[in-house]
């Protein structure tokens, strides 16, 4: 039953979860005794070398699950054939959280939400300013955005092991359950009266960014509690999006 307390208790759990591919990738999260990984994937093509045996004695030594799958099971785990190197890790973001425990844990908080972030290393970066920064969550689309890769960890420096990131299947309709718990929704524009350093946030707040070279989208726009500017010299118009999440993380 998809209603079931045991249904939802494991959709949770493996909502939780991420895959890395790659034989550097997963050797090194292997090696992060601070991180928890639920299993090990590994095609049974694949030859005894030392990087792979050391996996092995690795996920052994940790009590880690290992499953072994032909090359087209392993594709469809990795959901990157031409880059897994023959072996996926799944790994369980523990601060990863929905959407309904934030917002039941926290009475006050400062959120960036992502409005179509594809870059990779854009997002790692947004992780990253936002996990040292003044940032308490990160609304990440599951659709039309850049999700969590080996390309963003290494970009996040390992951070977003750290930082509670919330996945989203519609930005629009989160955002409206946000503003009914009260929370403002703000998005930058060079077009706002106001700087970003003379608004007076509230206790709840949500900084929204958007699209690479589009910014915020019209629908998520109607949502805006106001818009605020990032006053720039020289005639330069927009900065880098994690450029961006850097100065609102640290304001």
């Amino acid at each position: 039953m998809k209603d079931s307390p045991e249904y939802l208790a494991k959709r949770a759990f493996f909502d939780k979860i991420i895959t890395i591919y790659g034989r550097n990738a997963v050797l090194e999260a292997l090696e992060d005794d601070t991180l928890t990984i639920h299993k090990l994937h590994f095609s049974d093509s694949n030859k005894s070398v030392a990087q792979l045996d050391k996996m092995l004695t690795l996920a052994k030594k940790r009590g880690i699950e290992i499953d072994y799958h032909d090359k087209k099971a392993l594709s469809r785990i990795s959901k990157n054939a031409k880059q897994d190197q023959g072996v996926a890790l799944d790994i369980v973001l523990e601060k990863s959280l929905t959407q309904e425990e934030f917002l039941a844990q926290n009475s006050s908080f400062r959120v960036l939400a992502l409005d179509g972030i594809h870059n990779p290393q854009n997002l790692g970066m947004i992780i990253r300013s936002a996990t040292a920064g003044d940032i308490d969550a990160i609304l990440l689309p599951t659709k039309n955005s850049a999700q969590i890769s080996p390309l963003v960890i290494k970009a996040s420096v390992g951070t977003v092991f750290k930082m509670p990131i919330i996945k989203v299947k519609n930005l629009a309709k989160s955002l409206e359950e946000f503003k009914d718990a009260g929370a403002s929704i703000y998005t930058l524009s060079s077009h706002a009266k106001k700087s970003y350093k003379e608004e007076e946030y509230g206790e709840k707040t949500v900084f929204v960014l958007g699209n690479e070279s589009d910014g915020v989208s019209k629908e998520i726009e109607t949502l805006s509690t106001a818009s605020i500017a990032i006053p720039m010299r020289r005639g330069v118009e927009s900065l880098n999006v994690a450029v961006t999440a850097s100065l609102l993380a640290f304001l």
